[in-house]
This record gives structure tokens, C-alpha cells and sequence, in this order.
């Protein structure tokens, strides 16, 4: 292709560099990407008007290429650091090295290339868990102000309050997250634990300014949880209020006043240790289930196994308690299967009923008054 347009246009130098351009703008951007070199000026007598230039050898072709300098912008150039990227302009160049936009994240290549992946099934279980989270600590507040034995009518129609609220809350972050007005999320795949703080690496090029590339990494999962706590606070002052006065007027308000505590609680937690939790939360979750359902069994007076045995199934309140317990603790042991790979077979469900069985059955070994001290 050189030798044809060599052989039209003859000896002008200006249509030589324009042709040589263009046979290589042909070139996909990873492959023009390159090595450069600078010249001081052009030879004596030329007429070129690259009065700085620069020769750039691509992979694939094994001559010099002239660019002037406002040209060097339309060749990709890696970035320092692993998420400083850069972005298409309108005009074909390549902007400076920077932050990707929102639900943009920087490729191997450095460009800044749009979140078009879909959720993998261990992302939706971490958003499932940060919504259970907020639930189990509304009904945990709501069982603590009622201080009631049994589950009267009142505290349920808190308990559906809480559970319509951060339902609700849940399907509103859907519809707002990209695409809005639809169920899916377009997202960007979480690959190490690096990708939730990228505040934290920030390049330094020659130990000199450094470059400001923080960003949302694995859009959307950071944000979409702040928008769910910002939301279920809304929906909370908007509905809980109205049943709490029918139903429960005076403990009722102090559920209120408990979730205005823990929900800037769990915000923090999430802005500090987001990362550590989507590593962790299926480990964390089982742990808590199986301390919580043994401080469930340890509250009762009895602790013979018939007793335990017999409280478990005829009173209403304890077989819902064990049951949220062993939903829990199987949801646990999914995600933690999901996080290592490994094919979920129904037989691991079974492992659900070992804490409270153990428990049960263990407990004569345990009982204080049982204990003979010489």
C-alpha cells in the first residue's frame, strides 16, 4: 500500500505524510500503541509541517510514521495505575489520563470502556445480604421496644411495616439503576478486593503530582447500597410513623428512633469495609446465625431436651425464630459454595438443622446447676 502511494503522489512530502497517515490510522487502536520517538526538528529545507514530531513503529508495519505534536493524542498510551483511564473525545483524540466516568471503567488498554456486564449470581446474594441485614436489625429493634412474649397483632403489623419498606426500597434502586426503569443492572464485574478502593491507588508517576483516578470500580454494587439506606430512611419516617401510632403508639416510635441509629451505622461499615464484606459477608452471616439460634435456646429457663424439643415446636414465636434462623444459615452456606465454585447440592441444605440439633442435644452437658465443683 506505502509503494502505491508512493508511486501516485510522487515527491511532495506533504501528500507523502498525509497518505502514510491514513494507511496506518487503519490500524485497531491496541495495535497502534507503541513506542515513541522524538526528533529536535525537521531536515533542513523541508517543507514538513511537523516542526516537532514523532516516529511511531506499529506492531505491524515496519516504517516511521510523522505526527505533529497536537497529533500525538490520537494514539492510546497506557495509563499509570490500575484504573486511571482514558476517554474518547468527540473529535477521535484520547483525553489525559484520569477517572473514568460513571459506569466506565478503564480496560487493559487504559480506555475508558462503558459497565455492560450483568451480575453474576454471587452479586445479587451480596445485595440480598445487605437488604437482609437492615431487615433483621428492623425486626430485631421492633421485638426489643414491644418486650412482648408471644407476637401479638400489633408488633406483626410493625413487622410488615419494616418488611414493606425495604422491600419497596429494594425495587425502587432497581428501577433507578442503569437501565432505569427496568429490573436488570448493567454492572462491572468485581476481580479483587483492590477494585472496591481504588481511593487507594492512586498513581504517582516520577514521585512527582499524583494522579487522581478514584472511581466506582464495580459500579454499581457501591453506590446502589447508599441509595437503598438513603431510601429505606424515606420510606421509613413516611410510613412507620402512621402504624406505629394505630398500633403500638407508645414503644412503637422507639423502633423509629433505633433505625435512625443503625442506619448511618451500617452506611459507615459499608464506606469503610464494602469490600471486605463482599469477600466475607457468607462466613459472616453463618456465624451469626449459629451464635444467635444457641443465645436464642440459652434465654429458656429449661434447658432439658424435652423441654427445648417441645418449646420448639408448639410455641408460634420460637418455630418462627429457628425457622428465620435456619433461612439464614442456608443462605449462608449457598453463598459460600457460590464464592468457592463449588456445584450446590440440595444434601448441603441439611446442614441448617445442625446448630439448633446440637445445641439440643448438648445442652445437659452444659447446664450450671448440673456442674459439681469439689
Amino acid at each position: 500500500m506505502l509503494g502505491a502511494a508512493l508511486s501516485s503522489i510522487g515527491h511532495d512530502r506533504h501528500q507523502l505524510l498525509a497518505a502514510t497517515w491514513r494507511s496506518v490510522s487503519h490500524f485497531p487502536v491496541e495495535r497502534t500503541r507503541p513506542y515513541v520517538r522524538r526528533r529536535q526538528s525537521p531536515e533542513r529545507g523541508s517543507t514538513s509541517p511537523c516542526v516537532t514530531v514523532a516516529a511511531i513503529v506499529t506492531p505491524n508495519s515496519g516504517y516511521l510514521r510523522c505526527l505533529k505534536e497536537s497529533d500525538i493524542m490520537n494514539v492510546l498510551t497506557r495509563c499509570p495505575g490500575l484504573y486511571c483511564g482514558r476517554e474518547l473525545l468527540p473529535d477521535g483524540n484520547w483525553s489525559n489520563c484520569g477517572a473514568c466516568p460513571r459506569g466506565f471503567r478503564a480496560n487493559a488498554s487504559s480506555a475508558c470502556e462503558p459497565c455492560e456486564d450483568a451480575p453474576i449470581f454471587y452479586d445479587w446474594l451480596y445485595l440480598g445480604f445487605m437488604v437482609l441485614l437492615a431487615l433483621v436489625l428492623h425486626w430485631f429493634c421492633i421485638d426489643m421496644v414491644a418486650m412482648r412474649r408471644n407476637i401479638p397483632k400489633e408488633v406483626i403489623a410493625l413487622h410488615l411495616s419494616a418488611l414493606f419498606e425495604v422491600v419497596l426500597a429494594s425495587l425502587i434502586v432497581l428501577q433507578l439503576t442503569d437501565p432505569i426503569g427496568s429490573f436488570s443492572i448493567k454492572s462491572c464485574k468485581a476481580k479483587k478486593l483492590s477494585d472496591w478502593y481504588t481511593l487507594l491507588h492512586n498513581p504517582n508517576p516520577n514521585y512527582e503530582s499524583t494522579l487522581h483516578c478514584t472511581q466506582e470500580a464495580i459500579y454499581p454494587l457501591y453506590t446502589m447500597v447508599f441509595v437503598f439506606y438513603a431510601l429505606g430512611i424515606v420510606l421509613m419516617l413516611l410510613i412507620r410513623p402512621l402504624i406505629a401510632k394505630k398500633f403500638l403508639p407508645k414503644q412503637g416510635k422507639f423502633s423509629i428512633y433505633a433505625a435512625l441509629y443503625f442506619y448511618p451505622i451500617l452506611a459507615l461499615l459499608h464506606a469503610v469495609g464494602g469490600g471486605l464484606i463482599y469477600y466475607s459477608f457468607p462466613y459472616i452471616l453463618i456465624i451469626l446465625s449459629v451464635l444467635s439460634n444457641a443465645a436464642h435456646f440459652a434465654f429458656k429457663l429449661n434447658q432439658t431436651v424435652k423441654s427445648l424439643l417441645l418449646s420448639s415446636i408448639s410455641d408460634i414465636k420460637n418455630v418462627i425464630v429457628i425457622l428465620g434462623h435456619w433461612l439464614l444459615h442456608g443462605y449462608g452456606v449457598i453463598a459460600v459454595a457460590t464464592l468457592r465454585e463449588i456445584a450446590i447440592h440440595p444434601t448441603m441444605l441439611l446442614l441448617v438443622v445442625l446448630p439448633a440439633l446440637f445445641y439440643i442435644i448438648t445442652a445437659k452437658f452444659t447446664d450450671p446447676h448440673k456442674l459439681h465443683i469439689e
